[in-house]
């Protein structure tokens, strides 16, 4: 049985604000990573990220319905949120519980990095094999 493992990696880059309070640059930093964008309106995948990140800093991962219960939102749209950041690649799901795939920030963006030369590379690959087999 195969595992197929698919991950959007979206990079943004956009200005970072001027003397930025936490939340500013809590929100600059998921949307930079394309988490959060003009449809999260009410900022529901934010509210989401920052349970998670809360979550990180008392070493516990959580449930779907803790998290619902935490940012007020429906079970639904929360898993929805979680899917959305799984894919992404900063969220891991373990015993229907959720957690950021590292211990801080800075070593989720070290194993995005890690995953982009991961991909790139067998792209590379890929790109010699199919070149050779065109003759170009």
């Amino acid at each position: 049985m195969a595992i197929i493992v698919r991950e959007k990696i979206v990079l943004i880059r956009s200005r970072k604000p001027p003397e930025p309070d936490m939340n500013d640059l809590l929100q600059w930093f998921g949307s930079s990573l394309g988490l959060f964008g003009m449809r999260d309106r009410d900022k529901s995948c934010f509210r989401v990220f920052l349970e998670l990140i809360k979550g990180l800093k008392s070493r516990r991962a959580l449930s779907s319905d803790e998290l619902a219960l935490r940012t007020g939102l429906t079970r639904g749209t929360t898993v929805h949120h979680l899917n959305k950041l799984i894919s992404s690649g900063i969220v891991v799901h373990e015993s229907n519980r959720y957690m950021l795939r590292a211990s801080n920030l800075h070593d989720i963006i070290e194993e995005l990095q890690k995953d982009m030369v991961r991909t790139t590379d067998d792209l590379k690959k890929t790109a010699i094999k199919i070149d050779e087999r065109l003759g170009l």
